[in-house]
């Protein structure tokens, strides 16, 4: 079944916990896996390193999980679950990965431009913040 969803998927999140270092060594034999399941060794991949907000129990350190990174030649987030910190940047820059491959077998060729926010992002980061500052003058008053 696995094998199943590793051949037609589109992109992959390979996750590991910084707080287990079998479970970052096991991000390499996904990796491995994947690539003989499919075929190719293209698939948008992204790694993501979880549980950040652990620093006390880290076991694999933010320099370890770049450098595999760069290794598979994909993007790396720490991110944390519990605090939803770079989870949501992380499932984006996957999408954005899988968009760039299919441009790419379609021959389509576009120039990267730098990554403007949405309308809805900046108005949600004003509202965000007019609120976390009403709430912060409530607590001084």
């Amino acid at each position: 079944m696995r094998d199943q969803y590793m051949r037609c998927g589109e992109g992959f999140l390979i996750c590991y916990s910084v707080t287990d270092r079998h479970s970052f060594q096991e991000a390499l034999e996904y990796r491995k896996l994947i690539q003989k399941v499919r075929a190719s060794e293209d698939a948008p991949l992204v790694l993501v390193g979880n549980k950040f907000d652990l620093q006390m129990q880290r076991k694999v350190t933010a320099e370890e999980g770049k450098s595999l990174a760069r290794q598979f030649g994909c993007p790396f987030y720490e991110t944390s679950a519990a605090l939803r910190t770079y989870v949501d940047d992380a499932f984006h820059t996957l999408v954005r990965e899988i968009r760039a491959k299919e441009r790419q077998k379609l021959g389509i060729v576009r120039e990267r431009k730098p990554h403007k926010h949405s309308k809805w992002w900046r108005l949600r980061s004003i509202f965000a913040l007019v609120f976390k500052r009403k709430r912060h003058t409530n607590y001084n008053s």
